[in-house]
């Protein structure tokens, strides 16, 4: 390697390393220790290959001289002949050994990488709800990314450095002090000119770096708001075409600069290098040519101090960055168990059981829930702030206790706030309660494993979340071994079969980020389409029709006919006139049920009901009417027992109740269909 190309190398590490200094932890290095043990062949293999390719690296010069020699002194042609055959089979072995070697490193760095990231993502996907809620997701993707990717490096680059540049240092000082001592302490002379200036560069090029980094986040975020499908739509609207591009002129032009600063810093320091490069070449022939001539050095030992210089400068330079090296790998690998000390707020007990077979019950007894502080469920640095919140949330439900027996429809009404969603939570256990107990099929579901829980219980928010993949993706979700009959027969009962065969590509079709080419009925029907498919016995509606106008909430409304037959069915609703139905109906306010009963209990006691009731219905010939419809008519203002259609809150229910929303169908419908 010559020297130009290990100070290019030394300056990028520099660059790359991060700013942080620390002493070294040894419990970090007791962890690296336990990742690596599983590599300990590879790596002892790795530090043997090193040794030997240092030995090779010194052998080469060695001989040249010895070629040299043979040459000056009219030696036997068939030594020349010998020497160059074993200088052939040296490079030979040498770029054997480095296929092997880059192979090798390849393996024990991948294969770190694999243990790091898949440590990280089991870990991540135990984390409750909360700590999503608060964490950045581009912060975190970079933990499995560029962190894992920078303790990766302290294997397959640093640990194989070290070791080869230590071998070859040794050698080759030995061997250069052997031939001449005065050239080599003259080149030891030397090597600050090499190495300052690459290391003073490295600390300007990495503010430079880290300057062209923000620069492009910048622009990069602009990019990525404008060309969302939400951000583009906005940007039609209300935004201005001609500021947009100016603006984004402004932000390229930024690091245009930055990108030719750097560019020319790089080819000054470059060329700079390989003048001193050059120098030290020589003062080595000069000097040394000086001495052969007067009869102290042997013509060959020139050539091989020439050679050695390269082998010298290069793990000098190498390992006077060694510890930038190994610093910023101990960096990354703090960052990624930092994510993995996260202690996960759920955790399943060694002896859970599993749900007891055939229909279940559902109790909450005397439950008292506040949702944790970010500190119990975050980091500061995955959040981007200085600090996080140390203060306890405020109790969300205060002594909740209720009953939903095996086939039952529960529906939760009340204010926005008041804590339903939150009651809907605790029961497939996204949370944990503080006091009291959330039992399905008369067992407290922190006793219960989390497979079995999944397998009962059910859910549909009023979000519809679909992932960017298609339709047989999503809906296999809920049940990976599901036939293509049963998930056509999961959509036609969800009143979506026509417009999947009327996709692109069927169940094939991709639906987009978060289903956005779907409009917002039939996202809704395709997360009911999968609560079908996956057959669980309890099911939980979370104003699932929320944000719908009349004709898909109809549509959707149909289909949850079908979700609630014969399940238990806990359903949250802001349109009282869809619960009529429900087997009980719990009032809940500031995190307690202050009423419950049937519809026409909850009317005749004239309390907090009625009074909801009467705000959405406040024309009474429409309060009448809704009082004389039939308990099990399927329009949208009675709907069977735990249809849980949702809709706007008491300030605005009684123009969501007559009218509805006007709803539109995303670009995949080729129909309209609701």
């Amino acid at each position: 390697m010559s020297m130009e190309t290990t100070a290019w190398t030394q300056l990028y590490s520099v660059m790359n390393a991060r700013p942080e200094r620390r002493p070294y932890d040894r419990a970090t290095l007791r962890r690296i220790g336990a990742f690596a043990r599983p590599h300990r062949r590879r790596i002892a293999l790795f530090v043997v290959l090193g040794v030997v390719t240092a030995l090779t690296a010194v052998a080469t010069p060695v001989l040249a001289g010895h070629v040299v020699d043979a040459i000056v002194s009219h030696g036997e042609p068939r030594t020349v002949v010998r020497l160059a055959l074993l200088i052939a089979l040296i490079a030979v072995l040498e770029a054997a050994l480095g296929i092997f070697g880059r192979r090798l490193s390849a393996m024990l760095g991948e294969g770190l990488i694999l243990d790091l990231r898949t440590a990280v993502f089991d870990h991540v996907q135990r984390m409750p709800v909360a700590f999503f809620t608060r964490t950045r997701t581009g912060a975190l993707v970079s933990r499995l990314n560029n962190d894992v990717i920078g303790a990766q490096r302290a294997f397959s680059n640093t640990l194989s450095g070290v070791v080869t540049n230590l071998v070859t240092l040794l050698l080759t000082l030995a061997v250069m002090l052997t031939l001449s001592w005065q050239i080599t302490l003259l080149a030891l002379v030397l090597l600050p000119v090499f190495v300052v200036p690459a290391r003073r560069m490295g600390s300007r090029m990495a503010g430079m770096q880290r300057e062209a980094a923000t620069l492009n986040a910048a622009m990069g975020t602009r990019m990525t708001e404008r060309f969302s499908a939400p951000g583009a739509t906005l940007v039609k609207l209300f935004g201005r075409p001609e500021e947009e591009s100016q603006e984004f002129a402004v932000r390229a032009g930024h690091v245009r600069d930055i990108g030719v600063r750097t560019a020319t810093a790089q080819s000054v320091f470059m060329t700079a290098l390989t003048l001193v490069s050059a120098l030290a070449l020589a003062l080595v022939y000069g000097l040394g040519g000086w001495f052969a001539l007067r009869g102290t050095l042997e013509p060959g030992a020139v050539v091989s101090l020439a050679l050695l210089l390269t082998r010298l400068y290069a793990p000098l330079t190498s390992l006077a960055g060694a510890r930038v090296e190994v610093m910023s790998a101990l960096v990354s690998f703090e960052r990624v168990f930092e994510v993995l000390d996260l202690k996960p707020l759920i955790e399943e007990k060694a002896d859970a059981r599993r749900v007891p077979d055939g229909p279940v019950a559902v109790e909450f007894d005397d439950v008292r829930f506040g949702y944790p502080s970010a500190d119990k469920v975050s980091l500061a640095s995955l959040e981007e702030v200085a600090s996080l919140d140390t203060r306890g949330g405020a109790e969300v439900l205060r002594g909740v206790s209720f009953r939903a027996e095996p086939g039952q429809t529960i529906a939760l009404v009340g204010s926005s706030g008041a804590g339903k969603s939150t009651i809907a939570q605790l029961l497939p256990r996204l949370y944990d309660v503080d006091e009291g107990a959330v039992r399905v099929g008369g067992v407290d579901v922190r006793d219960l494993t989390a497979a079995s829980l999944r397998e009962t219980l059910g859910m549909v928010t009023q979000d519809g979340h679909l992932f960017h993949d298609s339709v047989r993706a999503n809906l296999l979700l809920a049940r990976p071994g599901a036939g293509e009959d049963e998930l056509w027969d999961a959509l036609r009962r969800a009143r979506l079969d026509t417009l999947v065969r009327s996709l692109p590509d069927g169940l094939d079709t991709v639906v987009g980020e978060r289903g956005y080419r779907l409009s917002g009925g039939e996202r809704q029907r395709m997360t009911i389409a999968r609560l079908l498919l996956a057959r669980q016995r309890v099911v939980i509606l979370d104003e699932a029709t929320a944000h719908l106008d009349n004709t898909s909430e109809a549509a959707v409304q149909e289909a949850l006919t079908e979700a609630l037959a014969d399940r238990t069915a806990i359903v949250i609703a802001h349109r009282l006139s869809t619960v009529r139905a429900a087997d009980q109906i719990l009032v809940v306010e500031a995190g307690r049920v202050v009423e419950r009963g049937t519809h026409g209990e909850l009317l005749a006691a004239e309390g907090r009901y009625a009074q909801l009731y009467r705000t959405q219905f406040a024309d009474g010939s429409a309060a009448a009417a809704a009082d004389a419809a039939p308990a099990d008519s399927a329009a949208a203002d009675a709907v069977p027992a735990g249809s849980a259609a949702t809709g706007t809150g008491p300030a605005d229910s009684a123009a969501a109740g007559a009218t509805g929303t006007p709803g539109g169908h995303g670009p995949l419908s080729a129909a309209p269909v609701g």
